[in-house]
């Protein structure tokens, strides 16, 4: 489920809301940090990030759009690329599995609802951005696969994003400049919804498309050594083994 066997073309085309949501994590955080770095050349960013960014006096004074933007504001390099590799990795079977619209709701709902949470329980001038209250809803969304929708998720990948989630969770409460509320109700919010959202789908490898996701015993009698396939899934591996490197590297 979480090693990518596609062309980067299809990717694209196979999940158009997962890559439209990175495409907009970097331009922001582009466009945000020309701003800064250039002395103005790039104009707004320091507006979007003064306005977009989650602040909770402000929220609570009617700006209520801060619930959301934050969702799609990243400032630093480090925190831009692993919430966008992390969306990239887990995100790809949801979309396929819940569908382009309704995985998109529960994308931008569980984030907002955790920020909502973030909003009640830090003080006035507390503020945050990114999608990891999002993600972690993602994560969510798989545990309660793991427990209860066994026929939805292999073992394999039940073993993998249990040892993601508890690593992400130890994390969370280690690492300095986290939004423990975020992370902490994203992973509530989307195991609550996760049975709703669960209620019509099918696993990932039984959903047909023009692509081969599906497994197929003999696809590697098919391909070339140095295929575009092959090389897709192996930065999916490499992409994978530095997500839990760089949390192993922050734990010790």
């Amino acid at each position: 489920m979480f090693i990518r066997n596609e062309t980067f073309s299809s990717f694209i085309r196979n999940y158009p809301i997962i890559t439209t949501i990175v495409v907009i994590h970097l331009i922001l955080f582009l466009w945000i940090n020309a701003t800064l770095f250039t002395n103005g050349l790039f104009p707004f960013g320091d507006k979007i990030l003064m306005y977009g960014v989650g602040q909770t006096g402000q929220i609570e004074a009617g700006e209520y759009w801060r619930l959301v933007t934050p969702i799609f504001l990243h400032q630093g390099t480090g925190h831009v690329l692993f919430n966008s590799i992390s969306l990239i990795l887990f995100g790809p079977a949801l979309e396929r599995m819940l569908g382009k619209g309704k995985f998109l709701l529960a994308y931008v709902a569980i984030g907002t609802l955790a920020n909502i949470a973030t909003t009640i329980l830090t003080g006035t001038f507390y503020t945050h951005l990114g999608a990891s209250g999002a993600i972690f809803g993602l994560f969510g969304i798989y545990l309660y696969m793991v427990w209860k929708r066994k026929d939805l998720i292999d073992w394999a990948s039940a073993q993998m994003i249990t040892v993601i989630l508890v690593l992400g969770v130890v994390m969370t409460f280690i690492r300095p400049n986290i939004n423990i509320a975020a992370h902490i109700f994203g992973l509530l919010f989307g195991f609550l919804f996760a049975s709703p959202l669960l209620r019509h789908a099918r696993p990932f490898y039984a959903i047909p498309n023009d692509n081969e996701i599906r497994f197929q015993p003999n696809r590697w009698k098919r391909r070339r050594f140095f295929s575009s396939e092959k090389l897709f899934r192996w930065i999916g591996w490499v992409f994978i083994m530095l997500v839990i490197i760089g949390i192993l590297s922050r734990l010790f």
